[in-house]
């Protein structure tokens, strides 16, 4: 993602309470909801994710317009992306650049949790799949999940 060197705008949202941060992320893309998960149970619940232009199956390659499916981390959060707000997730993993190596393809990468792109206006949403692979929330319910999430935790991805 390219940085950008515009402050962000304070998204309204609840923030974390004290004592709360995930421990899984769980995503169901058919159901188009992300449950974040402590202690075995859910504490957030987001719904109307928005994904790529391609939304049915797992990523492949690059260019392809799909979201990964699958287990993979949270490794880094970026302030400062050309979205609002973004949390990367470390795709490819080992099987996945096997798979597009084997095809002589790159299988992309670059893939984040993130909110609507820089300099839309507070509380509007760009209408249906729009993204290159990502996943895209409102400004809100990414404010409130970056207070929730720590680098390294794990996230999966079901069709």
């Amino acid at each position: 993602m390219i940085g950008c060197s515009q402050p962000l705008p304070q998204a309204r949202a609840q923030q974390a309470q004290a004592g709360e941060q995930a421990e899984l992320l769980l995503v169901d893309k058919s159901e188009r909801t992300l449950w974040v998960y402590q202690g075995g149970k859910p504490i957030r619940t987001y719904r109307s994710l928005q994904f790529g232009d391609a939304p049915v199956g797992h990523k492949q390659f690059q260019g392809d317009e799909r979201t990964p499916e699958g287990r993979y981390t949270i490794d880094y959060g970026n302030p400062q992306s050309s979205y609002y707000l973004s949390l990367h997730i470390d795709y490819p993993n080992a099987a996945d650049r096997a798979f597009a190596q084997r095809r002589g393809r790159s299988p992309g990468g670059l893939i984040f949790i993130h909110g609507q792109p820089n300099g839309v206006p507070d509380g509007v949403r760009i209408p249906g799949d729009w993204t290159d692979g990502c996943i895209a929330l409102s400004n809100a319910q990414i404010a409130e999940l970056w207070s929730l999430v720590p680098n390294g935790t794990p996230i999966e991805i079901r069709p």
